[in-house]
């Protein structure tokens, strides 16, 4: 059983508690690496005020019995659509026109011929302002544990800016705790925006064209902004003007790379146009060197639970490529590998359903991640990728009062998948 308390909203009992009360006698896992056994937790307006020892509970607090219940941090899911309405969703169904990027802000063609119709970019669009309290998603993943989400728009390739945002509130603005915090880029433009570009490398060089585009944009205004008289003012671009902030205010970009190779091209393509990335997927770190590279570049790393398995509806007697079965087998590894080389690195759950996120994690421990390295993967881990651990992602006083009650230990049981050590490869 679970039970979150979200600030001031409590979504077991779907009321809001007072603004004063206390946790009493349970076991408390801080996050930081401390855990009491038994203890108190004082909360007031949705802020905690104090954790101890104990049974110290203030004069006309509530008092919430804890007894045989265990208080973990609330879990962040690190990259999500929570919230986002679906028609900004990439699988989203559907055609029709949306306003687009082009010069001046005009509207973007049905069809793209070239990088000047700006196809599939949508950099002004940000999470926060799109938030839909009423999302049937949120109340399954506050009952998997997630108090926060890092939540962003993913139709096109550039479809927006991502917030951090609590998965409780009766308006929109309640969620938001910071924006943006991410500028999100994918290479998969869909369906939706027919014509260039129309290949992989035309994806790559988009991407790049924009980032330059940017860095191009910003350096025009600069010089006239610090000196304007006699000078042609540029012409305003809806869609550069937040990757000129993204350039100019060092904004980390949330870039995919599952595979090795994905993952190499990405850095690379970070470092061609001098921005900050976030790797997204990287199920396949656990490859010779990759978690190595990871962690001395210091860029941090979003690992999809989503582990790959065989098809349901397969042929159980075609033959599989030995790439497959390797990725099939050391994939849940991953995380295992990226604390043994020191890379940063944080949990979502990729496949869209937040309670899946568990099971993954659960398959990670039985291949060799420790449970307390898990934990933080979910909580602290992602608060710090994302700017937010002054807030978020620990049971420390001052910080938002985002805690999960269970009664029993988060990933119990974790005997789902056993696999020896990605080194002995």
């Amino acid at each position: 059983a679970v039970v979150l308390l979200l600030g001031n909203a409590t979504s077991a009992a779907g009321q809001a508690p007072p603004p004063y009360f206390a946790i009493t006698g349970a076991r408390i896992v801080t996050g930081t690496g401390d855990t009491i056994d038994s203890g108190t937790i004082v909360v007031r307006n949705g802020i905690i005020e104090s954790i101890s020892a104990g049974t110290n509970v203030p004069a006309g607090a509530w008092e919430l019995d804890g007894a045989g219940m265990t208080a973990y941090p609330g879990l962040i899911e690190a990259m999500s659509t929570l919230g986002v309405p679906a028609e900004l969703r990439a699988a989203q169904a559907g055609g029709g026109r949306r306003g687009g990027g082009g010069p001046g802000g005009g509207e973007q063609a049905d069809h793209s011929w070239g990088p000047e119709d700006r196809p599939a970019t949508f950099t002004w669009v940000a999470a926060a302002d799109q938030m839909d309290p009423e999302d049937s998603r949120l109340d399954q993943a506050r009952q998997a544990g997630f108090t926060t989400a890092i939540s962003s728009p993913t139709l096109g390739l550039f479809p927006g800016q991502a917030a951090v945002v609590n998965l409780a509130g009766e308006r929109p603005n309640d969620m938001v705790v910071a924006t943006p915090v991410a500028l999100n880029v994918t290479y998969t433009k869909g369906r939706r925006f027919p014509g260039y570009p129309n290949s992989s490398m035309g994806v790559i060089a988009y991407v790049k064209q924009l980032f330059l585009d940017a860095q191009h944009y910003d350096a025009a205004w600069s010089v006239y902004d610090s000196s304007p008289s006699g000078r042609e003012r540029p012409s305003y671009d809806r869609a550069l003007e937040p990757m000129r902030a993204a350039v100019r205010d060092d904004w980390p970009v949330l870039m995919p790379g599952d595979m090795a190779k994905e993952i190499r091209r990405t850095m690379r393509l970070a470092r061609e146009v001098g921005v900050r990335p976030i790797i997204y997927g990287a199920r396949e770190a656990f490859a010779p060197g990759m978690a190595e590279q990871l962690a001395s570049t210091g860029v941090p790393v979003l690992v999809n639970l989503d582990w790959p398995t065989k098809g349901r509806d397969g042929d159980p007697d075609a033959d599989e490529a030995l790439a497959t079965l390797r990725f099939r087998h050391w994939a849940p590894s991953t995380p295992a590998a990226l604390v043994e080389a020191g890379a940063t690195f944080a949990f979502y759950s990729g496949s869209g359903n937040s309670a899946d996120a568990i099971a993954g994690a659960r398959r990670a421990i039985a291949a060799g991640l420790d449970p307390e390295d898990a934990l933080r993967a979910f909580t602290l881990g992602a608060a710090e990728i994302f700017g937010v651990d002054d807030r978020l992602g620990s049971l420390e006083e001052g910080k938002i009062a985002n805690i999960v009650l269970t009664d029993g230990d988060l990933f119990a049981p974790c005997l789902l998948y056993t696999s020896p050590s990605p080194r002995d490869i």
